[in-house]
């Protein structure tokens, strides 16, 4: 399974005059760029760069022309060559919105050729020129993510959450960025979020199975070439998880279900009652599965982010109907305060 995916941002073509050209030379490069794009919708990749060959023969330096002909040679697994296209669309462009897209396209490029310290200046470019667009947070973080970054890759996580806090996508890779570190408090939190976001799918089951790795008290295996550093403050939040944890060693439950109801209200109750000298963006999630504690919701929520993984909460889902749907209709009601 493929850890992680690039959210490609979307330009709209806009056929435009251009100064030094002829209208009817300008017509014709547009309606080049057009049947490009078309072609490219349809995979027919070759037939889309002869098009945007021809445009670029009328007029080299037109912005449009070589971001899509960038994007294409990207999508037919040519980043290479698509190398002087998306600099010389990045050149031409005028827009700010335009700018933002070519320079995250050319941030993907340059990661597909593993030019990490490039690729993440692409995207901190592409940030400067809209710092809106939630997709760039994401890509950003997945290309701090590839170099092993990981504390930068949760920070742009985490931005990107803020301007989207249900995308799935980024509560997953936080989850996953902060497992890296051996961040159990955020790890926790943040697979808790993404399934209750996404509880079925392949992912899912792999975020269930990371999210029971730390509660039985399981790391990850260091990397080769990445060691995390246990700050005092990470030595003290995973205190909290390991004693909060502790008094399950003895105990016995009648379904696995309920071990992780009753898991997952230690750690929230315990995290709860941690003081707070800043605020952390896993404040907000301790939060937010706090309010989902204090309104009975647990049990019902264990269950829902264990139904993939899990037969017999598969099964408890699909008899308990009413509890489903009360827990459905506070989830969509309430999500982490950013």
């Amino acid at each position: 399974m493929k850890i992680y995916r690039l959210l490609l941002l979307a330009v709209v073509f806009i056929a435009t005059s251009s100064t030094g050209f002829s209208q009817g030379k300008t017509d014709s490069v547009s309606i080049f760029i057009k049947q490009g794009i078309e072609l490219g919708n349809q995979k027919e990749y070759s037939g889309a760069v002869a098009k945007y060959k021809a445009a670029l023969s009328l007029q080299p330096e037109n912005a449009q022309a070589n971001y899509q002909m960038a994007f294409v040679l990207f999508s037919s697994g040519r980043s290479a060559d698509a190398v002087t296209y998306i600099h010389n669309a990045i050149k031409g462009s005028t827009d700010s919105k335009f700018a933002a897209a070519a320079y995250s396209l050319q941030g993907s490029i340059y990661g597909n050729l593993n030019r990490s310290e490039e690729s993440i200046a692409a995207y901190k470019n592409a940030i400067a020129a809209d710092s809106s667009n939630q997709r760039i947070y994401y890509n950003l973080g997945i290309a701090y993510f590839k170099a092993k970054e990981y504390a930068a890759a949760e920070q742009q996580f985490a931005d990107a959450l803020k301007r989207d806090i249900k995308d799935a996508g980024s509560a997953r890779m936080y989850a996953l960025a902060t497992f890296h570190q051996n961040k159990r408090t955020e790890a926790i939190l943040g697979f808790c979020y993404f399934l209750s976001l996404e509880p079925t799918g392949v992912r899912s089951t792999e975020a269930f199975g990371n999210l029971q790795n730390i509660l039985q008290g399981g790391a990850l295996k260091p990397e080769r070439g990445y060691k995390a550093v246990a700050t005092p403050y990470i030595t003290y939040q995973n205190g909290l998880i390991v004693k909060a944890l502790s008094v399950f060693k003895t105990r016995k439950y009648a379904s696995q279900a309920d071990l992780l109801a009753a898991q997952l209200d230690a750690v929230i109750t315990k995290l709860a009652a941690a003081p707070r000298d800043k605020h952390y963006f896993w404040h907000s999630l301790a939060d937010h599965f706090g309010k989902v504690n204090a309104a009975v919701h647990m049990p019902a929520f264990a269950r829902y982010i264990s139904q993939e993984a899990l037969t017999e909460s598969a099964r408890w889902i699909a008899t308990n109907a009413p509890k489903v749907a009360s827990l459905n209709t506070w989830l969509a009601g309430n999500h982490p305060s950013i």
